[in-house]
C-alpha cells in the first residue's frame, strides 16, 4: 500500500531525514490487507520530488460528455497544487519537502480541505498554486487526530485574478456504480483528470504500515483511477461536481485507488464556519468491519445477526474490535473479537455512526452493548477526548526531539497511551544511524522518566558533556531493553526549546525553557592499568610496552562541514609526547575543527580532546589532552630519524576494525609517491602528495590504526586510514616518521605550528620512458639514474588547485614534468620539503618537451581550514575547502553550499549542494561575510533572488522564500588563537 501522499524518488519510496544522511528505507505496499514489499519498478510519483512552484496547467482527460467536461471547467478554479514542507519530524511523520493537491471548501474564509499526513500533525509551511498561476501562502488550521483530511487557509485578499469557487462535500453521493473524476495534481507533472467508477464503499481503512500515519475506525471508497504520487488530498467527484470523497491511498501493484468518505471533513468544516470546537471523541478501540458469516464464527448468534440484516438491509455485517488500548477507557471491558451491537440503545453497523455519537458525547459515560461468544454484555464506558492524547508540543534538545507517544504511534504496537517518545532522535539521542525513530526512553541518568514535563526537568539539571546512562525500548520491540551511555551535546546544539503548536497563527510558538546548560564538571586525575602485549620470544619486549603508546579516539562532528560524511567515529591514535599530551590520529577520524574529540586510556579513562593541529596533504591531524589529568604510565615511543625503505623488515602493532590489538612481522613491499581518489561528487578531504610505505599483508589492512617498529621498539611508520572516493573505501597504508618529525619537534618544544606553506598542486609518478616521450632529454635521465636510490620515476603535475578569489594561478600546468625545485632533483614526494618554509620556489619542468623555470610560491595553509560555518534557509554555508579547490580551475565564489537540511527553504526552493552563490538580489557576494551582510537585509517571509554556479560551472537563477521562524541565520565562527567556537544568532 502507498499513501499517494508519501515520499519516494523515482517511484522508490524512501524517507528523507533532517542530518544528511538520507537513507534508503523498506516501501510497505498492500494489496487490499495483504502486506508484500515495494516494487522498486514502480512508476508511481512521489510527494517529496523537488518540483518548480508552478501550477498546473489544465489537461481535458476522460469522458467526452459534455456535460463532464462542462464540470470540469467549473471544478479546476476550485483545485490548488500544494507545495510543502514539514520542518521538523514530529510524531509519526519525518522533516520532508512535499507536494499534494487540496481544494477550496470555503471561497469566504479561503478554507482549502487536503489530507492529514499533508497538514501533518507537527510544524508546517507551505504555499498554494492555482490553475491561474497565482500563489498563496497557507498556514494549518486543523488536523484530525484519527482519520486522514485537514485543513488549510489562505488570506483571500491575496488572490486578485482568480474568481474563488468552492467544492460542496455531499457524502451521501458516493455510491457503488457511480462515475467519478479524481481532479489532482498526479505525480507532480501537471493538473490531471482520472476516470474511475466507485466499486466499494465500506472497505476497511488501508494499512500503510508501521512507524507512519494511518487512518482507522472508518470505511473507506474503492474505485480504479490509477492515480499517483502528488495526487493526495484531490477531489473526488460526480459528473454534477460534487464532492463525494477525498483521494487518499492506493496500491502500488494494481490500479486501484482509496477515497475517505467526506462525511467527517463535512462536520469538521461546518464546525470551522460556525466557530465551534471540532469535538472527537474515543474509547481507545480499533474496529474492523467484519461481514456476517465471520462475525458469527466469533460468536455472533443467529438471532443478532437476523435483527441486524433486518434493521440494516444494505450493509455486509458488524463491527468487530480489532484491539483494544492497554489503559485506556474500554480496557477490561472490551476484548478482541467483541461484535459492537449497540451504544445507548442505538444499533450500529457503521464506523461514522460510531464517530457521531462518541463526537457530540466527550466526557460521558454511554453504555455499550457487545457480543462475546454468544452472549450479550453491557458495559459503561467514559469518552475520552481524542485531543488529549494527540500531541500538540514537542521538545528540541541535544539534538534531538521528544514528544508524548501518541495515540497513533501507540496503537500499531497495542502500546498505553503514555511515555517519551523519541521522534527524531539525533545528536546526543542518536541510538541508531539506520533507525532515528521509533524509540520510548524509559530512564536518563537511572532517573525515571514518563513523559515531556519530567523529561524537561530531568534534563535541566544534567551539565553539558556528562555521561550519562539511558535505557530505552524501541516500540516495535518492546521485549527488549537497551542500555547506552550518551554525551550530553549542549555546545553545539545549543537550543532547548519548547514548541507548542498554535492553530490560530499557524505556526508553533517556541520558548526557550534554559539559556544555558550547566557547565561541565571538571576533570579530576585518575589512573588507569595498561596490559602489556605478551610475547613468548624475549627478544621482543621492548615491543611489550608500546600499547602504552595507543590511545582510542572518538570523535563527534555536529554537522557536515567540509563534506565529512560521518557525524560519529572511533579510531586509535599514538601518543607521540607523553609529556606534553599530544596525539597523532589519522584525519579519517578527526577531519576538521568543528568537532569534540575525546582521548580513552587503556579503554578506561576518557578526556577531552582539542585539535590543535591539522596537516593540510598528509592525512595526520595532532590531538592534545591534559597530560595532568592522567596518572596511567602513558609512553610516548622513540622516534626513528632514518626513513623506511622497500625490503625492509619491521613489526606491526596496531587495531582492527573491531578494535582488537594484533601484532605480525612484516617487510616493506614498496615506498610510493601517490595521492588517495578524489569524490567529485562530494569533495572532502583526502591526503595528497603522499610518499607511502605499503604492506603486502592482509592483516595489516583489517586495521585502521598502528604503527611500524624496530625490534627495540623504535618507531618508523604510522599505519593510517585514508578516506577514499566512497564512504565504504579506505585505504591503509604508512606515513614514514620522518615526514613528521619536523612538526613533532615543534610540539615537543611548546610551539604549534604555525608558518606551514604546501604547493596548491598534486603530482602523480611516471616513468622514465613516459618522461622520455614527454621530452626529458638524456642528461636529465641520466641525472635522476645516478640518484635513484629504490625506483627510477619523474614527477608530473597532476592537478593544480584553484586559486581562491582574487589570487592569481598558479604557474604550473598539468602535465608539466618537475626536474628539479630550488636546483634539487625531484625524486620523490619528500623532495618538496622546501614548499613548508619558503614562500617561493623555482621549478625546472618540462612542458611541451621545452624546459623551463618556473617561480611557483607556496600558499600559506593557515587560511585552508575551515574556520567559519552559516546555516541559513536550511543550507549549510562555508568558505571552499582544499578538497573543493583541488577538483576546479576557478571557484566561482567563496559562498560554498555544502550541505542542506530534507525541510528548508534551501530544499523547497531547489538549492543543490555542492554549488555556490555568487550574487544575492543581483548583488555580488564573493566571501561569506559580504553573503552575511546582504541576507540580514532580507525581511522575513519575502523572497529573494539567488545567483547560483554549479560544481561543473553552470549558472542558474532560483528565488527563495524565507522562514527565520523556524530557519534563522546562524553563524559560527571559530577563532583562531583560542580555537574556540561562537554562535551568533539573527533574523530569528
Amino acid at each position: 500500500m502507498k499513501r499517494n501522499g508519501e515520499y519516494s524518488v523515482n517511484g522508490t519510496a524512501k524517507k528523507q531525514h533532517i542530518e544528511n544522511n538520507f537513507d534508503k528505507e523498506l516501501d510497505i505496499v498492500v494489496v487490499e490487507d495483504e502486506v508484500k514489499e515495494a516494487d522498486p519498478d514502480s512508476d508511481l510519483g512521489s510527494d517529496s520530488s523537488p518540483i518548480s512552484p508552478v501550477a498546473p496547467v489544465f489537461e481535458f482527460a476522460g469522458s467526452n460528455s459534455d456535460k463532464w467536461q462542462s464540470m470540469i471547467r467549473k471544478v479546476v478554479n476550485s483545485v490548488v497544487s500544494i507545495q510543502f514542507s514539514h520542518v521538523a519530524s514530529f510524531d509519526t511523520e519525518t522533516a520532508l519537502v512535499s507536494e499534494a493537491t487540496g481544494f477550496v471548501v470555503d471561497a469566504e474564509r479561503g478554507l482549502i480541505l487536503t489530507n492529514r499526513h499533508v497538514v501533518g500533525p507537527g510544524p508546517f509551511t507551505g504555499y498554494v498554486v492555482f490553475d491561474n498561476h497565482e500563489s498563496v501562502d497557507v498556514k494549518p488550521i486543523y488536523r484530525d487526530p484519527v482519520h486522514d483530511f485537514g485543513f488549510l487557509q489562505f488570506d483571500t485578499k491575496d488572490v486578485k485574478y482568480l474568481e474563488l469557487t468552492k467544492l460542496d462535500l455531499e457524502p451521501s453521493l458516493a455510491r457503488i456504480g457511480t462515475e467519478i473524476r479524481v481532479v489532482g495534481n498526479d505525480n507532480g507533472e501537471k493538473l490531471s483528470i482520472l476516470a474511475g467508477i466507485i466499486s466499494r464503499i465500506d472497505r476497511n481503512a488501508p494499512d500503510y504500515g508501521a512507524l507512519t500515519y494511518n487512518d482507522f475506525n472508518t470505511e473507506y471508497i474503492q474505485a480504479a483511477a490509477s492515480a499517483t504520487g502528488g495526487s493526495s488530498g484531490s477531489p473526488v467527484v460526480n459528473e454534477d461536481g460534487k464532492c463525494v470523497a477525498l483521494q487518499a491511498g492506493g496500491s502500488t501493484e494494481a490500479s486501484t485507488d482509496f477515497f475517505l468518505p467526506v462525511s467527517r471533513p463535512k462536520r469538521a468544516l461546518q464546525c470551522i464556519q460556525n466557530d465551534k470546537p471540532i469535538t472527537r471523541g474515543d474509547i481507545q478501540v480499533e474496529w474492523q468491519l467484519k461481514p456476517f458469516n465471520e462475525c458469527s464464527r466469533f460468536g455472533l448468534t443467529a438471532e443478532a445477526e437476523a435483527t441486524a440484516r433486518s434493521l440494516f438491509p444494505d450493509r455486509i455485517g458488524l463491527l468487530v474490535a480489532e484491539l483494544i488500548l492497554p489503559g485506556g477507557p474500554a480496557d477490561g471491558l472490551i476484548k478482541e473479537g467483541d461484535a459492537l451491537i449497540s451504544i445507548e440503545g442505538e444499533h450500529i453497523s457503521s464506523f461514522v455512526r460510531v464517530d457521531e455519537i462518541l463526537d457530540e458525547k466527550v466526557g460521558q459515560e454511554l453504555t455499550f452493548v457487545i457480543q462475546r461468544s454468544g452472549r450479550e454484555i453491557s458495559h459503561k464506558i467514559r469518552i475520552s477526548n481524542l485531543h488529549d492524547i494527540t500531541p500538540d508540543r514537542f521538545v528540541q534538545v541535544a539534538g534531538a526531539s521528544f514528544n508524548n507517544l501518541s495515540y497513533q504511534v501507540a496503537r500499531c504496537f497495542c502500546l498505553p497511551v503514555k511515555g517519551l517518545y523519541v521522534s527524531d532522535g539525533a545528536g546526543s539521542f542518536e541510538f541508531s544511524t539506520q533507525d532515528t525513530l521509533g524509540f520510548l526512553v524509559e530512564t536518563i541518568d537511572d532517573k525515571p522518566v514518563s513523559n515531556l514535563d519530567e523529561f524537561v526537568d530531568l534534563m535541566k539539571k544534567l551539565p553539558d558533556c556528562a555521561r550519562v546512562p539511558v535505557t530505552y525500548r524501541h516500540v516495535s520491540d518492546m521485549h527488549a531493553e537497551y542500555v547506552q551511555t550518551i554525551y550530553i551535546d549542549r555546545h553545539w546544539y545549543t537550543s532547548f526549546k519548547m514548541a507548542v503548536r498554535n492553530d490560530k497563527t499557524g505556526i508553533w510558538d517556541f520558548t526557550t525553557l534554559q539559556d544555558k546548560p550547566l557547565p561541565p564538571v571538571a576533570s579530576v586525575p585518575q589512573n588507569a592499568k595498561f596490559i602489556d602485549i605478551p610475547f613468548n620470544d624475549s627478544s621482543k619486549a621492548p615491543l611489550s610496552r608500546l600499547v602504552r603508546s595507543f590511545v582510542q579516539i572518538r570523535s563527534l562532528c555536529p554537522t557536515g562541514v567540509d563534506s565529512h560524511p560521518f557525524k560519529k567515529d572511533i579510531g586509535y591514535g599514538v601518543v607521540i609526547d607523553a609529556e606534553n599530551g599530544f596525539v597523532l590520529v589519522s584525519r579519517r577520524f578527526v577531519p576538521h575543527y568543528m568537532c569534540d574529540i575525546f582521548v580513552v586510556f587503556a579503554e578506561s579513562i576518557d578526556l577531552a580532546g582539542e585539535v590543535v593541529f591539522l596537516h593540510p596533504h598528509l592525512n595526520y591531524a595532532i590531538i592534545k589532552y591534559d597530560p595532568k589529568l592522567i596518572l596511567a604510565d602513558v609512553q610516548s615511543p622513540k622516534l626513528s630519524d632514518t626513513p623506511l625503505r622497500r625490503g625492509d623488515s619491521s613489526f606491526f602493532i596496531g587495531y582492527n576494525y573491531n578494535l582488537r590489538l594484533i601484532t605480525d612481522e612484516v617487510k616493506v613491499s614498496s615506498v610510493s609517491s601517490l595521492n588517495v581518489t578524489a569524490n567529485t561528487m562530494s569533495p572532502r578531504y583526502r591526503g595528497t602528495n603522499l610518499e607511502c610505505v605499503l604492506l603486502d599483508s592482509k592483516v595489516t589492512h583489517e586495521c585502521n590504526t598502528g604503527v611500524l617498529v624496530d625490534d627495540d621498539g623504535r618507531l618508523r611508520a604510522f599505519w593510517l586510514s585514508y578516506l577514499g572516493e566512497s564512504n565504504e573505501q579506505a585505504f591503509k597504508m604508512g606515513l614514514d616518521v620522518t615526514d613528521v618529525l619536523p612538526v613533532i619537534r615543534q610540539l615537543q618544544a611548546n610551539t604549534i605550528p604555525q608558518k606551514l606553506r604546501m604547493l596548491d598542486a598534486e603530482f602523480a609518478s611516471v616513468t622514465v620512458f613516459q618522461g622520455r616521450t614527454r621530452g626529458v632529454p638524456q642528461e636529465w635521465i641520466t641525472k635522476f639514474e645516478e640518484e635513484a636510490h629504490d625506483q627510477i620515476k619523474f614527477l608530473s603535475v597532476d592537478r593544480v588547485s584553484a586559486p581562491s578569489v582574487g589570487e592569481e594561478a598558479n604557474p604550473l600546468k598539468v602535465g608539466d614534468i618537475v626536474l628539479s625545485v630550488n636546483g634539487k632533483l625531484v625524486k620523490n614526494m619528500r623532495d618538496f620539503g622546501d614548499m613548508y618554509e619558503h614562500d617561493l620556489l623555482e621549478f625546472k619542468v618540462i612542458r611541451q618537451k621545452k624546459e623551463l623555470t618556473l617561480s611557483v610560491p607556496s600558499i600559506d595553509t593557515k587560511s585552508l581550514e575551515t574556520s567559519q560555518v552559516v546555516s541559513w534557509s536550511g543550507a549549510l554555508l562555508q568558505k571552499p575547502h582544499i578538497g573543493v579547490k583541488q577538483l576546479m580551475t576557478k571557484i566561482p565564489s567563496e559562498v560554498y553550499v555544502t550541505d542542506k537540511s530534507a525541510c528548508g527553504p534551501a530544499h523547497q526552493y531547489g538549492i543543490v549542494p555542492i554549488s555556490f552563490i555568487t550574487h544575492v538580489n543581483d548583488q555580488e557576494t564573493k566571501h561569506l561575510d559580504d553573503f552575511v551582510k546582504a541576507v540580514e537585509q532580507i525581511p522575513d517571509k519575502t523572497y529573494v533572488k539567488l545567483r547560483m554556479v554549479s560544481f561543473d560551472n553552470i549558472p542558474a537563477a532560483i528565488s527563495l522564500k524565507t522562514d527565520y521562524h523556524y530557519f534563522p541565520t546562524t553563524v559560527l565562527t571559530r577563532d583562531v588563537q583560542s580555537g574556540k567556537w561562537t554562535s551568533q544568532q539573527s533574523n530569528e
